[in-house]
């Protein structure tokens, strides 16, 4: 499983309710189901992994977060899960508020473009940075919203959500030991993630 996968499913209780949004081939959705009982489906916009899940017996349909999560009624579950996706929608602010409407807690991973490795291609180079997570080029890539650690704090204060819990990890699945101090974690975590609620 992906590490990002294995610390979000850290952060979601046993039992709970959980919609993965861009779940891929539905990895986190059973494993929540086989390690946690949880009640747990996923909407995916590439059909060739929705099709890969559905036939492993999955709750996966096709969807797409920038407009699909609209038609989930308020409060519908525990958690909803973004995963690695954040930076590929059109929309990240209303893709969140959407979240935080249909479930009481938001898991979002991302990339972090302030890693100090992208820093120093984009520096030393003067072209878009190439690591083991930004693995493609500027005109092949599907991430079209690049945001740092630093940046989604401000986006969660300017939103109003509460960060229950957060962490950076490197891509080895090491989490990063700069809890408090979060400038740091920013130069130095390859991704963050983060646990979200209203206030």
């Amino acid at each position: 499983m992906r590490v990002d996968l294995a610390l979000i499913a850290g952060m979601i209780a046993p039992g709970a309710r959980v919609l993965d949004i861009g779940c891929g081939d539905g990895t986190l959705i059973d494993h929540l189901f086989q390690t946690k009982g949880c009640d747990a489906r996923g909407i995916e916009i590439d059909m060739a992994e929705v099709t890969r899940a559905v036939a492993h017996g999955l709750p996966v349909m096709h969807g797409d977060a920038d407009f699909d999560l609209a038609h989930y009624p308020d409060g519908a579950f525990d958690y909803v899960v973004l995963s690695r996706a954040l930076q590929a929608v059109e929309k990240p602010r209303a893709v969140l508020r959407q979240m935080l409407r249909i479930g009481t807690r938001a898991v979002v991973s991302f990339p972090n473009f302030g890693h100090w490795l992208v820093r120093w291609q984009l520096l030393s180079t003067g072209r878009m940075p190439m690591t083991a997570t930004w693995d493609r080029p500027w005109h092949e890539t599907p991430n079209i919203h690049p945001c740092t650690i630093r940046d989604f704090f401000v986006l969660c204060e300017e939103e109003g959500y509460v960060v229950e819990a957060w962490l950076a990890a490197d891509d080895g699945g090491r989490r990063l030991p700069w809890r408090r101090f979060s400038w740091l974690a920013n130069l130095f975590g390859e991704q963050g993630v983060f646990l979200l609620r209203h206030r």
